[in-house]
């Protein structure tokens, strides 16, 4: 068994006690990218940013961030995709975060909120970023510090673009993994969405054909929201193949896939993908193959 309880790249989580002996490192750039999805039958949610939450009550030093506005492509007829590089360097600027920042993630709901920042920072070169383990749940219930209001801005700063990683894909990418076994394609949306029998859905019900399903949110501990042990981790991914070939990773938005990439990535898999634009655009193309059951 490898260092950190298993994981191959503990380095990019971290747990609440050594957050908290971090707090007042200047160096430490704190973002809670938290946003809610309200189901809306006729554009399927309403994208509502959590700064209402944030105010009532967030970890010190914390700034929110506002996840479609700020660190979203703000051209694309999708929602949530990945800026351009000169975009994303200016937003983080603007958070305080330099090139020698140490910036930890974390969110006051679903999880991946906060992997997704992280994978938008290891696409731009940026690999000094940790994800909360258990996010601002597991920190209130553990009795740590609070504070309310709308939180502290950070002087602006240069932040520096290393290089530009392929960790995102398109449309086509996918075309050429169907049907191809060298290729995992991994569906991280809830098992009823998978088989297109319930949950939300982004046009046709279902999922991209010859996907395999491992749902983000049950990648964690219900009760403390923290990660599963990585062996349980590694088992469940194992089951579907992933460990062992290049991964494309999707769900709704490319939001839900960033669990799944990043705790592959946590694992040690270095081939790993998101289809950004997931079924927000495959499911509305007819001529895309999907199925359900």
């Amino acid at each position: 068994m490898t260092a950190g309880g298993g994981f191959i790249h503990p380095e990019f989580l971290i747990e609440t006690a050594e957050l908290e002996e971090s707090l007042g490192d200047p160096e430490l750039v704190l973002l809670d990218p938290t946003t809610h999805l309200i189901p809306d039958p006729e554009i399927v949610y309403k994208v509502v940013p959590a700064r209402a939450d944030f105010e009532k009550g967030h970890i010190p030093g914390a700034q929110f961030v506002d996840l479609q506005r700020d660190l979203s492509d703000s051209k694309s007829r999708f929602r949530f995709m990945l800026p351009d590089a000169e975009s994303f360097a200016a937003a983080m600027g603007r958070l305080g975060a330099g090139g020698s920042s140490r910036i930890v993630l974390y969110s006051s709901a679903n999880p991946w909120w906060a992997t997704r920042v992280w994978w938008l920072l290891r696409v731009y070169g940026f690999d000094n970023a940790r994800v909360l383990n258990g996010g601002f749940g597991k920190w209130a219930a553990e009795n740590r510090p609070v504070e309310t209001g709308a939180g502290r801005a950070r002087p602006k700063r240069e932040f520096p673009i290393r290089e530009i990683r392929p960790l995102m894909a398109g449309k086509d990418d996918v075309l050429r993994a169907l049907g191809d076994n060298a290729v995992c394609i991994l569906n991280a949306l809830l098992p009823q969405q998978h088989a297109g029998t319930g949950g939300t859905r982004y046009g046709r019900p279902g999922r991209i054909k010859g996907s395999l399903n491992v749902p983000a949110a049950e990648l964690y501990d219900p009760q403390t929201g923290a990660l599963l042990p990585a062996p349980e981790l590694r088992r469940r991914f194992a089951s579907s193949g992933a460990l062992d070939k290049p991964v494309l990773a999707y769900c709704g938005g490319g939001i839900a896939a960033s669990a799944d990439a990043f705790v592959l990535t946590l694992l040690g898999h270095r081939e790993v993908k998101i289809y950004d634009a997931s079924l927000s655009e495959w499911a509305i193309d007819p001529s895309l193959p999907m199925e359900t059951g």
